[in-house]
Parts: structure tokens; C-alpha cells; sequence
């Protein structure tokens, strides 16, 4: 497949992917990805992003001021909004200095428009938590935020929720939520219903002391596990991480009762990931196919163990691949909910 799109280099050369097949390894692909149409250090509003760049933008929302990174190609497929995890934000999608990692890069180049939210009580809704700890002010957030960056914008055959970890719980109470009925589908990642053993134990300490998150090597060991499966560089996220809003040590005290409640209202295509070297939620193929269980009510669900990885799927070595198998998921989405709508892209 490719993306209808132009690519101009600082060097003024011209790539046409429209005329390009997409090759994962191809040099002409490993320069759209790792380059930019503009380089922006402030945010910038939705009106003005460069097609195929990723860009930092800052909508209002419900009255909160949410930052986000944006990729829009100009005839999308879909559009995928993805969803970071828990004590980092919306660069976990787009790592710096590994665009070969990046969903939002690896997203255009097949024509999806991707937005990258950082969830509330990140980036600039930071200072805007009162209350965030009720989780239908969450919802109501998150989707005025989407609603309103892609104000005046195609949207292809829909929107698909992507989420990571803790965004697990907005992404499926978005799709739990009346409105959720008219999203494309959801894919998630590092979540469960069942602590493995040494991951339980510091989910108690956590309980007993609501304050204070579990931090240091026992932590790290979880969330990190395998050294080997992330660029040193990545490893650790010192280059994506946030301080944690107070509201979500009430999300991990109940999401394991939460989860199942909600995962039954859930009326689309559900796809649900874990790596293959997952720590902190118990895994395997009769965890994977538990949790597909769940989603009673959706009308195709799809599991799947991703090879080589850890509990970060979007940052790890083969987050490519994963980022691959999750936009096929997506087109297939979109061919089978509108498939009038998706010849050419157009809506």
C-alpha cells in the first residue's frame, strides 16, 4: 500500500509515495521516516500541520487545554488516535530519535492520519485535573480532543482507538461509552485482568500507600523486561517520561474488577496484544484467550502475542512489526465497516 503523499527533504529532494511501494527496509522509507517537513519546537494549532509531519499541537477540550502529536496525511484511510500508558506521554508513539519505532511515521507512510493524545493529567491538561478522578470527565476530554484536532479533517472510514498499558482503561471506556459504538475498532496492549506474582506485590504496596507509586529496579525489572528487547537508549524512558496524575492509583486499584465490566459493552473490533516477554500481567495463550472472552459483545476479537517483545510494545526492538499488524488490523476495519468510503481513502 502506499500513502498519497509528498515527502520534501531538507535537501529539496522530492519523494512521491504514491508512486513508491512500502519496503519496512527500504533506504526511501527510512528517509520518510526519519525526517521531517518542518521542524517545530512550539505547538502548533490543528489548522496548520504539515502533511506527513509529525507535529506537537494543543486543542481545548471540555474546557482543558490537551497537547497531542499529530501526523495527517490528506485523503486517510482512518484515523487512529493512540493512547500512552502510565508515567509517560504521547512521545511513547514517536520516540526520539527512533522513527523506525514511530506508529505516527509508520502510520502516514500507509496513509493513516495518527494522533498521539497525552492523556488527561499529561502534557498540558497537566495542571487541569479537578475532576479527572471521575472517569466520564475523562471520556467527555478525550473526546472533545479528538473531535477537535481533527476539526475541518478528513477522518477515512472512521477513527480507531490504539492504547498502551493504564491508557488501556480511557480507551475502553471510550469504546464502553454510547459513542464508542461509531469507532472503527480498538487494539490493545499491556493490560490484563490477573498481576503476574512480583507485580501483584507492588501493586499492593501501591495500595496500601495510594500517594506513593512503586518506583525503582523491581519496577523497572517489570516494565523493562528484557533489557535487550529496547535500544539502550530507550531503555528506561527517561526521554518520554511524566510524572503520574493522582487518579491513577484509583484506575489500578479497580481496573481488575473494571475491566471485565466494561470489555462486555464494547460493541466493535477488538484486537488485544501482549509481548511475549510480558512481566507485569499474567500472559500466554489461555491469558491472551481469556481476555478475548471478555469482549462479549464485539463483533470480531482478535489476540495475539507479539514475538521478541516486552511490556512496551511501541518502543521495543519489533515495534515495527507490531505497528505493522496493528494498521492491517485497522484497514481491515475499515474495508469492513464502510467499504464504500475507503476507494481512495476518501470519506
Amino acid at each position: 500500500m502506499a500513502a498519497s503523499f509528498w515527502y520534501e527533504s531538507s535537501s529539496e529532494t522530492r519523494i512521491s509515495f504514491s508512486q513508491a511501494r512500502w519496503d519496512p527496509l527500504s533506504r526511501a522509507t527510512e528517509l520518510a521516516l526519519s525526517r521531517r517537513l518542518v521542524t517545530t519546537t512550539e505547538p502548533s494549532p490543528a489548522a496548520a500541520w504539515p502533511i506527513g509531519d509529525v507535529v506537537p499541537c494543543v486543542v481545548q477540550a471540555a474546557g482543558v487545554p490537551v497537547s497531542a502529536l499529530a501526523a495527517a496525511v490528506p485523503r486517510p484511510r482512518a484515523v487512529v488516535v493512540a493512547l500512552h500508558g502510565g508515567a509517560a506521554t504521547s512521545a511513547y508513539y514517536d520516540h526520539p530519535g527512533h522513527p523506525r519505532l514511530s506508529l505516527l511515521r509508520t502510520g502516514t507512510v500507509l496513509g493513516f492520519t495518527v494522533l498521539a493524545l497525552d492523556r488527561p493529567g499529561y502534557g498540558s491538561s497537566a495542571g487541569h485535573t479537578q475532576g479527572m478522578e471521575r472517569p466520564e470527565r475523562r471520556v467527555e476530554v478525550a473526546y472533545a480532543a479528538v473531535e477537535a484536532l481533527l476539526a475541518g479533517r478528513s477522518r477515512g472510514a472512521g477513527v480507531f482507538l490504539v492504547a498502551h498499558s493504564i491508557g488501556c482503561e480511557l480507551a475502553v471506556r471510550m469504546a464502553a461509552d454510547e459513542r464508542g459504538a461509531d469507532l472503527l475498532g480498538v487494539e490493545l496492549a499491556g493490560t490484563g485482568t490477573q498481576h503476574n506474582p512480583p507485580a501483584l506485590r507492588l501493586m499492593e504496596e501501591w495500595r496500601r500507600n495510594a500517594a506513593r507509586r512503586p518506583t525503582g529496579r523491581r519496577m523497572r525489572d517489570l516494565i523493562w523486561h528484557p533489557a535487550d528487547a529496547y535500544p539502550p537508549d530507550v531503555y528506561g524512558g527517561a526521554r518520554i517520561g511524566s510524572p503520574a496524575p493522582a487518579y491513577e492509583g484509583d484506575v489500578v486499584r479497580t481496573w481488575t474488577e473494571d475491566f471485565p465490566r466494561l470489555a462486555a459493552r464494547v460493541r466493535v473490533p477488538l484486537r488485544f496484544t501482549l509481548g511475549a516477554h510480558e512481566q507485569v500481567w499474567r500472559s500466554g495463550p489461555t491469558a491472551l484467550a481469556d481476555i478475548g472472552s471478555l469482549f462479549t459483545a464485539s463483533p470480531r476479537v482478535v489476540v495475539e502475542e507479539q514475538a521478541g517483545a516486552g511490556h512496551n510494545t511501541s518502543i521495543g526492538r519489533t515495534a515495527t512489526a507490531y505497528h505493522l499488524k496493528v494498521l492491517s488490523f485497522v484497514e481491515e476495519c475499515a474495508l469492513a465497516a464502510r467499504p464504500q468510503r475507503t476507494e481512495g481513502g476518501t470519506r
